[in-house]
């Protein structure tokens, strides 16, 4: 493959830690690095037991926790999430959780300035990242603040064991799809190469030992640092098509968000793959196959994840003003969209059959 010699690459602060247990042992050393002493904990309802764990190893220093984060992080949740920040003074915001979780803290700092420590118990990758995004009115706006960067994140395996086999499934393809729109993004580099080739890999070695044993800690963390990476690879670069149709699918039409990506993402790749030739490359090395998109497609279904938008709860006569909100949106993608190409990727991802092998796309 030829080199890409021109390329600009911004590193993010943001520490590290990593290792089982790390939720509670962890993460009152680095809230104490920060120099933070009223901090608020931050969680979903289905994380709030090990979020309340890690509010009492804060001790002190923990204000309180609020468990109100939701999917898509509706605006009026934010809002309540900033007035209980303020109510209690915080210096600080730790989020324990999955990407609806880390999502809320992102808001919090966006208001508010605070500084953010990630705790993540899902493979969103969110935490690696300075997109934010909110919903209001059924629309989902994204954007990018350095201020909503989590200053510290702390990665525990562990936190994930009790996470259910189809959820780890799509968490995992969700992180996926974050290093696929990277390879092809505008503002790609060879580092993101590497990152994203090497996150693709580890994760697709690592869901199929998952569904087999769940409390496989080994293949846990294999998931977790890849999730790091491909989270690494969206902060790093600019989104395209794939995220764009899962932001209105999820935002206007209620889809469950890694469940989304997991069925779109075959659909996307195939489209844009006769644009994109060294993303497919990457792609093929990492997954040892020849047809990316179908194989990405097969993993997903020998999981037992869904594989069409119809599965999901997406009506039929939906795909059409879907595909029309998708394209009347200017954004970055590496095949020029119009209306009707985004309406055959829906469809096609409606339906749920295999997708036609990139070769066979035409421009």
């Amino acid at each position: 493959m030829t080199f890409r010699n021109e390329f600009s690459y911004e590193t993010r602060p943001v520490r590290v830690v990593f290792r089982p247990g790390a939720a509670v042992t962890a993460t009152p050393g680095e809230a104490a690095r920060l120099g933070l002493r009223r901090s608020l904990v931050v969680c979903g309802s289905r994380g709030e037991a090990v979020a309340r764990a890690v509010a009492d190893a804060l001790g002190d220093t923990c204000v309180g926790v609020h468990a109100e984060a939701r999917m898509h992080v509706p605006v009026e949740d934010a809002d309540r999430a900033v007035a209980a920040v303020r109510a209690a003074g915080a210096d600080g915001c730790v989020a324990v959780g999955g990407g609806s979780a880390i999502g809320l803290g992102k808001a919090i700092a966006l208001r508010t300035g605070l500084p953010l420590i990630a705790v993540p118990s899902t493979y969103s990758g969110s935490e690696m990242t300075p997109v934010w995004g909110l919903t209001e009115h059924g629309t989902k706006r994204t954007g990018r603040d350095p201020v909503v960067q989590p200053r510290s994140v702390v990665y525990d395996p562990t936190l994930t064991l009790t996470l259910p086999v189809p959820l780890t499934v799509t968490s995992g393809v969700n992180a996926l799809a974050h290093a696929v729109e990277a390879l092809y993004a505008p503002d790609t580099s060879p580092l993101i190469s590497v990152m994203a080739g090497e996150g693709v890999r580890a994760m697709a070695e690592a869901l199929p030992r998952l569904a087999a044993d769940p409390e496989d800690l080994d293949a846990r963390s294999r998931a977790l640092y890849a999730a790091w990476l491909c989270g690494t690879c969206l902060g790093s670069t600019t989104m395209g098509l794939h995220h764009k149709v899962c932001h209105v699918l999820g935002g206007t039409f209620r889809l469950p968000h890694a469940e989304t990506h997991t069925v779109v993402l075959p659909y996307v790749l195939a489209h844009n793959a006769p644009a994109a030739p060294h993303a497919l490359a990457v792609l093929r090395r990492a997954l040892g196959a020849d047809d990316a998109p179908r194989a990405l497609w097969e993993l997903a279904g020998c999981l037992g994840a869904p594989r069409s938008l119809a599965e999901l709860g997406l009506a039929e006569g939906d795909v059409t003003p879907a595909a029309d909100r998708v394209a009347g949106e200017p954004y970055a993608n590496p095949r020029p969209v119009t209306a009707d190409e985004v309406r055959a990727v829906l469809r096609a991802a409606y339906e749920g059959d295999p997708p036609e092998p990139a070769e066979a796309t035409t421009l």
